[in-house]
């Protein structure tokens, strides 16, 4: 996310080692419900227990004037556990009817949460297909600190917005990112506006007065980092130097899009292979939320955002948040700082700033100090200031330490090692620690967890 945004978004810590609320039994014993949340602190209910999404098949339409939307969200999962019953997480819209593998399930909805109840138990290690139906007015849900996320309306249309409980409000499903997925999603829209989503364009067609989009997103992916914008932007596909696609869908600003190809290449220089299908970006100025969002594949840049430092920001995410997704979100830090560290690095390469000054400017940077980056102490805080100046010191720490033979391995290794995966900070510790062969305990203790400001930032 932008260092524009206003504090953090409301967000959910530590992930439970067994999330699914029960024992669990094994294949033929009796099932019994899956867990209602992740016992998350921030976010209680946040999450479901029980299964493992593979694929979400979203069917959207949309009418902009009414700001009415209907869904068929076609959910494809394997029970981790014997279920009775299941959770999925769903803000604000009404549930007509719901399927387990073509049978109709019980539905009870309980605010956020939506209980289905298959017509037979689901065994341990069962693949098996959810349909639900449902429609209504979309929220836009304002985090603790004021920020805007959800359903986004505009004067033409919408953008959907995640980090980092925005997807619950335009479609059900397992909302936590430590359950990551594929995802088809198929909107149809009045003739005449656009309708923008993650991966690849594989099916464009108008029939009458509507026209319908398909985009496919292979890669695994965060329920977060979905996104959706429907309106009048103008779009282009082109292909960088190396072949990959890259997608846009902006109102102005052509100079800068021109661009995504040789920074993407620069940042793979530095990050290593790009890890997904396509790139590009979604740019609407007349949008005003105070932040970019690094929605995967197509980062979103509202009002005031979209510039080559921001833009740099959000394709580091890609490896660093989208790629390597946090286990839980606490592990924040792991997203923003190397973000950060991006934006230090390209100040460095391309308007000879060296990254020392960028680090002794953070350094000199009270609020960075608030709070340890890997301890943030509320929901509040978990994307204010020290996630991302003080995470970023704590790598340019790391490569005094180490050396830059090392450092440079270390961002190219490090998501290459959890490519399309999930990584805590404990992750992460002990593989740097690992290529670097030595125990930097000082190093975490001061610098990751400390409370305090050193007094000599050269110590």
């Amino acid at each position: 996310m932008d260092l524009r945004r206003p504090l953090a978004l409301a967000a959910a810590v530590l992930l439970a080692v067994t999330s699914t609320g029960c024992t669990g039994e094994e294949d033929g014993a009796r099932g019994r419900p899956g867990a209602a949340g992740l016992s998350d602190p921030y976010f209680p209910q946040l999450g479901n227990g029980g299964y493992d999404v593979r694929h979400y098949a979203l069917t959207l339409a949309y009418e902009p004037g009414t700001g009415r939307l209907t869904g068929t969200a076609d959910i494809t999962a394997r029970a981790t556990q014997a279920l009775s019953a299941f959770n999925l997480d769903l803000t604000g819209l009404t549930v007509h009817s719901a399927t387990v593998d073509g049978e109709p399930a019980a539905v009870r909805r309980e605010g956020a949460e939506v209980t289905l109840r298959p017509g037979a138990d689901l065994k341990s290690g069962d693949t098996f297909r959810t349909v639900i139906r449902y429609s209504g007015t979309p929220a836009t849900i304002t985090d603790a600190e004021g920020a805007r996320e959800g359903w986004l309306r505009t004067a033409d249309g919408a953008v959907a917005l995640g980090e980092p409980t925005g997807s619950t409000a335009w479609f059900p499903g397992n909302h936590h990112p430590s359950d990551k997925a594929a995802y088809t999603v198929t909107v149809t829209v009045p003739k005449g506006l656009q309708a923008v989503s993650n991966g690849e364009l594989t099916g464009h067609r108008t029939t009458g007065d509507r026209t319908t989009f398909t985009w496919r997103s292979a890669e695994p992916m965060a329920s977060y980092l979905a996104t959706l914008a429907i309106g009048r932007y103008e779009t282009k596909t082109s292909r960088t130097p190396s072949g990959i696609p890259v997608h846009t869908a902006a109102r102005g600003n052509p100079a800068l899009l021109a661009r995504i190809p040789e920074l993407l290449a620069w940042a793979a220089e530095n990050f290593g292979p790009y890890p997904f299908s396509s790139t590009g970006a979604i740019v609407d100025p007349g949008l005003d939320v105070g932040y970019a969002l690094e929605t995967q594949g197509r980062p979103f840049f509202g009002q005031g955002t979209f510039d080559a430092s921001t833009l740099v920001h959000e394709l580091a995410h890609q490896w660093y948040g989208n790629s390597v997704s946090p286990e839980s979100w606490r592990d924040m830090w792991l997203n923003e700082s190397f973000a950060t560290y991006a934006e230090w690095l390209y100040a460095e390469d391309f308007g000879d700033k060296p990254v020392r000054k960028s680090f002794d400017e953070a350094f000199a940077d009270d609020e960075n100090w608030a709070f340890p980056p890997a301890e943030p102490p509320t929901a509040a805080d978990i994307s204010g200031p020290p996630v991302y100046g003080r995470g970023a010191m704590v790598l340019h720490r790391l490569r005094r330490a180490v050396g830059d033979d090392v450092f440079f391995r270390i961002l190219r290794g490090w998501p290459a090692e959890h490519r399309h995966g999930n990584a805590s900070t404990e992750d992460f510790i002990t593989y740097v620690e690992k290529e670097a062969d030595a125990d930097l305990t000082d190093l975490w203790d001061t610098w990751l967890y400390g409370e305090d400001r050193p007094t000599d930032p050269s110590a």
